[in-house]
């Protein structure tokens, strides 16, 4: 895959003048040479491939030469939300779930939530879905929402019909064929989802389900759960806890 920076800025066909921290990365950081070419994208859905015209320190000249449809997108929209687990562990997650192809995240603040993150952890989040796009191939940034009161998301209208929350203590798993597609699965923090946030979720349409008798942690089940939404559109078999 071709060398891949990122802009926010329309593009076209055409002279284009890449700057800011991108153009110093280009230029300086991985020394491109005039003539070179490489691959812009804004996320629009296209990218573009350009040629090098000219270096400077701050801004870096490029005639773009097209712009390509190459979608690398699931064929379904994909909503996480989850609770942050500490330190290093957030930034790990937050990359894994952009080269899936999740089409939004949402950080949790929950009951037992132990991370509660700033306005500024958001912005650092949308640099790190940038850097992962470019990495992945991804055309289509991940949008992060900000922080939600599970409460206040559980109800929210605008979430797809399938929406499943994780919960280790469900009562007896059963398995079943159900269609993963177009849905959005919730992950509790280390300590999971109180009794009484499950039942309102419940009382909201949501889906218990369970990913096997071991506790896993926050970034661990968030990745084995987005794994299992079938981007083939066929259905998968989960384990499903239900009360009996």
């Amino acid at each position: 895959m071709a060398d891949r920076f990122f802009t926010p800025q329309p593009l076209t066909p055409g002279e284009f003048h890449l700057d800011g921290p991108e153009a110093h990365h280009l230029a300086t950081v991985r020394r491109f040479a005039v003539g070179d070419r490489v691959t812009l994208f804004n996320g629009d859905g296209r990218e573009y491939p350009a040629e090098i015209l000219a270096l400077g320190k701050k801004s870096v000249a490029l005639t773009i030469l097209r712009a390509d449809e190459v979608n690398r997108e699931l064929p379904f929209p994909l909503i996480v939300a989850s609770a942050l687990p500490k330190g290093d562990r957030a930034d790990f997650l937050l990359e894994k779930l952009t080269e899936l192809g999740v089409t939004r995240f949402v950080p949790l603040i929950t009951a037992r939530s132990v991370v509660h993150p700033k306005d500024a952890k958001v912005e650092k989040f949308e640099r790190m879905v940038i850097e992962a796009s470019k990495q992945c191939g991804r055309n289509v940034l991940m949008q992060v929402n900000a922080p939600t009161k599970w409460l206040d998301f559980v109800c929210s209208s605008d979430l797809p019909p399938q929406r499943y929350v994780l919960h280790t203590e469900g009562g007896v798993p059963i398995q079943t064929a159900i269609p993963l597609q177009n849905g959005v699965v919730a992950i509790g923090p280390e300590g999971g989802f109180t009794a009484e946030e499950v039942s309102i979720a419940v009382a909201s349409g949501w889906r218990p389900i369970s990913l096997g008798p071991r506790v896993l942690r926050v970034e661990t089940a968030a990745l084995v759960a987005v794994a299992w939404f079938d981007p083939t559109g066929r259905k998968g078999e989960i384990s499903i806890p239900t009360n009996s």
